[in-house]
């Protein structure tokens, strides 16, 4: 879902590095040392997750886990995904530093949104209420994301318009993908390690 260097223009560069700027400030403000092993796993995790992708057009399609990571991590997913689309652009040249901003605000918008939809019902004791909530948290990260890619690339030229479409499109079982795999490591972490829930 990351998108290339050269693909968007500036002002759409810029209004990305303006607004993951806003969500790198408020995240670092929320993060402490207590935190710091958790964010890391998580940035780690969205590291590998996302890097065996399958190109489309100038984007491509993946496991994200941004939904995992925002329900876990709340603001501090900001720096979380911020610091692992940079290694991935630095490394291996997925992504790009150009569109860092933007790539990390289409990743990291959407895990902040499921945070404040879904902390609380993670929180409850029932299992079955923890696993609908990490599927449609999983589900809905996903389909946020791959709307904001598409918006991204929809509103420098109509030429990209068939694109953005195709990637909502190829993204839809991902979507069913992601929304399972949240669904099971949620509940998963309820039964042997609660305590990661209670952000």
């Amino acid at each position: 879902m990351h998108i290339s260097e050269g693909v968007l223009n500036a002002p759409v560069l810029v209004a990305g590095f303006a607004a993951t700027a806003a969500g790198l400030a408020v995240g670092i403000k929320k993060m402490d040392a207590h935190n710091m092993p958790k964010i890391a796993v998580l940035s780690a995790s969205f590291f590998i997750a996302s890097l065996i992708h399958v190109p489309i057009g100038p984007s491509s399609v993946h496991l994200v886990l941004n939904g995992l990571t925002g329900i876990i991590l709340g603001w501090t997913a900001f720096p979380a995904i911020a610091v692992a689309l940079a290694m991935q652009a630095l490394m291996f040249q997925f992504g790009g530093i150009t569109t860092l901003g933007i790539n990390t605000v289409n990743m990291a918008l959407p895990a902040v949104l499921c945070f404040y939809l879904f902390r609380r019902i993670v929180r409850t004791r029932s299992t079955r209420a923890v696993m609908a909530a990490g599927f449609f948290c999983g589900f809905l990260s996903i389909a946020v994301s791959a709307l904001l890619v598409a918006l991204s690339l929809a509103c420098i030229d109509r030429a990209f318009l068939t694109p953005a479409k195709i990637i909502l499109i190829a993204h839809l079982p991902v979507m069913v993908i992601e929304g399972i795999i949240t669904a099971f490591c949620l509940v998963f972490l309820k039964r042997v390690k609660p305590e990661l829930l209670e952000m």
